[in-house]
């Protein structure tokens, strides 16, 4: 029977209790939102819904096509000299996603005979980018420089590393100020995948490799996702002007895809400037993730401190992990579930994103609720 394969592996699932399915959210509902990665509560900010619609009245509901035939409007343009001014890199690209984002850094940064090193615990967008490159990949430990080192000795072709700069499970921060002497040492570029720094970290959010003043530097790329810190869509590539002209012809994420549509980039931008006024919410996000921490170590929980806005609960097992992130739902709490594969230590956990709208009464309801749910 043609796909009966599929059967036997969702039983494995079921059996491992490592099901995934999906539950249609409210446009309304009184459930505190502590799972989505809205870091800067900007998603349904008035400016930021408005940009959307402007854009959308004005561009329409598509962007049309590709980017380099019709996908490319004044708005984009627009978004991605903001973008790079904000983040003190000399020019961007925006994409359709962050996914994409990473899979065009990766991808056209990464020509035959190249070696990239990349992190253990990378996202998935990044190990699939390695995995279609062209280059040989060789995985080094968990934000450990001295392993990159040892990956590249003795390799004198083209050659990257990459990592994400924030860990999207954990939320630890990677080392980037040593990765980057690292890279230096080999003349290698570094790729950064700055998805959860953006908008938290760095002067006014403005980024982890802000932060750590590797911004505009010429051997340095970062990619960004517009859907989280910025409550939009999309994603971006920023570094050397080069570079970036490099990924238009190059990159097959960006040539061969639709161009993101102008509701997303008007959104983004109203976000990104509204962020550029009011630089606080940046270090709101910070401390309320902080204060998630203290109060659930407190409350005896395992969680492990947070170098952004990622807030990390150690769970049981995969299963124990599922009801407790259901029980936590019933109680009127959102949070994430994070289980094999999605995790490469294997280690079940509920993942909280700080948001810097929260109240101290919503963190206190968090913590209590987590607390009286836990296996």
């Amino acid at each position: 029977m043609a796909f009966g394969w599929i059967d036997e592996q969702a039983e494995l699932r079921r059996r491992a209790g490592l099901v995934r399915t999906l539950r249609p959210r409210a446009a309304d509902t009184p459930v505190l939102d502590l799972a989505s990665n809205d870091y800067l509560g900007l998603t349904r900010h008035p400016e930021v819904t408005e940009g959307a619609a402007a854009a959308a009245r004005t561009w329409g509901g598509g962007s049309t096509g590709s980017r380099l035939v019709t996908g490319t409007t004044e708005l984009h343009a627009e978004l991605e000299d903001e973008l790079a001014a904000f983040c003190g890199f000399e020019a961007a690209l925006v994409l359709s996603s962050g996914y994409a984002a990473n899979l065009a850094a990766v991808t056209a940064l990464a020509p035959h005979g190249s070696r990239i090193v990349s992190d253990a615990g990378n996202h998935a967008s990044l190990i699939d980018g390695c995995r279609l490159a062209r280059g040989a990949t060789q995985v080094a430990a968990h934000r450990d420089p001295d392993a990159v080192r040892k990956a590249l000795q003795g390799h004198d072709g083209p050659a990257v590393a990459v990592s994400d700069t924030v860990f999207s499970v954990d939320g630890d921060a990677a080392p980037l100020a040593e990765l980057a002497a690292v890279c230096r040492e080999h003349g290698a570029g570094l790729v950064l995948d700055d998805a959860h720094g953006l908008g938290v970290l760095g002067a006014g959010g403005r980024g982890a490799p802000y932060a750590a003043g590797l911004a505009g530097a010429d051997d340095v790329v970062v990619t960004v996702t517009l859907s989280k810190s910025l409550g939009s869509q999309g994603g971006a590539v920023l570094g050397p002007a080069r570079v970036i002209r490099h990924l238009v012809n190059t990159a097959r994420t960006f040539i061969f895809d639709t161009g993101l549509a102008p509701a997303a980039a008007g959104a983004a931008l109203a976000a990104l400037r509204l962020l550029r006024r009011e630089p606080g919410r940046a270090a709101r996000a910070g401390a309320v993730a902080r204060e998630l921490h203290e109060r659930l170590t407190a409350a005896g929980l395992e969680a492990v401190r947070p170098d952004a806005a990622v807030v990390s609960v150690r769970a049981p097992s995969p299963e124990q992990a599922v009801r407790w992130a259901a029980d936590c739902r019933a109680a009127g709490l959102a949070v994430g579930c994070f289980r094999p594969p999605s995790v490469p230590d294997g280690v079940s956990r509920l993942r909280l994103t700080a948001r810097a709208d929260l109240s101290g009464a919503e963190i206190e309801r968090a913590v209590r609720v987590i607390g009286e749910t836990r296996p």
